[in-house]
């Protein structure tokens, strides 16, 4: 099994935690993985993208030419990334701020991510709904996993937004 992901949204969407809490999770399960972060020039509001491949085998290059899952939160992102993924391949979209988008030869989750996380009180959370939408589809990874990463990975005085994290996962993996 290889899975290639492009996730792919504005700075301070939290594209990069997005990648990393997946990341870090398929390492607890023993699966080999890459996180390549990037960064737009402007970081806060600029473009960030992360690549991250998930194999049960070693991983020759972090590099993604063709995704099997392209994650995107944002319109300028669907405009660049949008020819980055495989025919037949997986379209997560942020549908709060992307324009409607029907692609053939693809699967599409299209959901309002930015809008469920304000109805749960934080919009920072968009990235954990998607996130949560991702694995309901894939089943790649374990749940658990995740949490377990998002406990670990919160700062000792962010300790408060582990429950809105896990909240905003578990309205993601309702999302079909």
């Amino acid at each position: 099994m290889i899975e290639k992901i492009i996730i792919a949204g504005a700075g301070g969407q939290g594209i990069m935690l997005m990648g990393k809490v997946l990341a870090s999770a398929c390492l607890k399960e023993n699966k080999h993985v890459t996180w390549m972060p990037s960064y737009g020039a402007e970081v806060r509001g600029g473009t960030a993208h992360c690549l991250v491949v998930i194999s049960d085998e070693e991983i020759g290059s972090p590099y993604i030419k063709e995704a099997d899952t392209l994650i995107i939160m944002n319109e300028p992102s669907w405009r660049r990334f949008k020819s980055r993924v495989k025919e037949k391949g997986l379209l997560v979209v942020n549908s709060s701020l992307v324009k409607k988008n029907t692609e053939k030869n693809m699967g599409v989750l299209q959901h309002p991510f930015t809008d469920i996380a304000l109805k749960l009180g934080n919009i920072k959370v968009a990235n954990m709904v998607a996130l949560g939408c991702y694995i309901a589809k894939k089943k790649i990874i374990n749940v658990s996993s995740i949490l377990e990463v998002i406990k670990e990975m919160a700062p000792q005085d962010k300790k408060n937004l582990i429950a809105i994290n896990k909240q905003a996962l578990e309205e993601g993996l309702k999302l079909k």
